[in-house]
């Protein structure tokens, strides 16, 4: 998996999946795009980075729709695009409100398709093949307690990743999606702090734990590749077993 000469925008960098994924970019030789609402997770990225190729940093709230598209539009040209961004909110059905979902919809799915959007015109200007990995969840699949919003906003992100695929694959843009269960991120430490909480999902994995960071990005690079040149339109588990079960 070598992106020596490959431009990479990964969004969500300054955090989690997202930093693991833009470190390891950047060791295999790309050109790391990174984008993140906060720019002091972008100049620790920097420095972690280090003798590698250092990235293109991007702070921006991806719930502006016009300050998307316009950070997007200042880091072309693009190879490969990593929808990494994220929020969740931990809320019970019935107290979910509109503002939750709108807002999760927000950054979980509309941005992800805004970024895209933006990458596709400019590779299909320029007729030239690319890769996009959407960063979904095992939440797009079942059903979580407490997360209304965050398992709708994932599924509709699955769904537009299939869209994307049959729409794309014929102009050589392969389109995957990675979906983990519960990742060790800032974000999901404290979501699943709660040993009783953990258990029982814990009890649902085969292989007994959660999901490191590092691990995503590694199946997130491999989709990237040309190692993967024949995997299009597909929903990858990262879940230690969980939907074998």
């Amino acid at each position: 998996m070598d992106f020596n000469g490959k431009r990479v925008l990964v969004t969500g960098a300054g955090k989690g999946i997202g930093r693991a994924t833009a470190l390891l970019l950047a060791q295999r030789g790309a050109t790391v795009v990174a984008l993140s609402r906060n720019p002091i997770d972008l100049e620790q990225l920097t420095a972690e980075i280090g003798c590698h190729t250092p990235p293109v940093n991007l702070a921006v709230d991806l719930a502006d729709v016009a300050a998307t598209r316009a950070a997007v539009r200042s880091a072309l040209p693009l190879d490969g695009l990593v929808n990494c961004a994220g929020i969740a909110q931990l809320t019970p059905f019935m107290d979910t409100t509109v503002e939750d979902l709108d807002r999760l919809m927000a950054t979980n799915t509309r941005a992800p398709m805004l970024v895209a959007q933006e990458v596709v015109r400019d590779l299909l200007r320029r007729k030239v093949p690319g890769a996009i990995v959407n960063v979904s969840s095992i939440a797009a699949q079942v059903g979580i307690p407490n997360h209304t919003a965050y398992c709708a906003s994932k599924a509709a992100l699955d769904a537009i990743t299939r869209v994307m695929a049959v729409e794309l694959g014929p102009m050589g843009i392969r389109v995957n999606s990675v979906n983990p269960v519960v990742t060790l991120t800032p974000m999901a430490v404290l979501a699943w702090s709660d040993p009783v909480k953990s258990a029982g999902m814990l009890n649902r994995i085969p292989l007994q734990r959660f999901v490191q960071p590092e691990e995503v990005a590694s199946v997130i690079a491999f989709l990237l590749s040309d190692d993967a040149r024949m995997v299009h339109g597909t929903c990858v588990d990262v879940d230690g077993g969980f939907r074998a079960g």
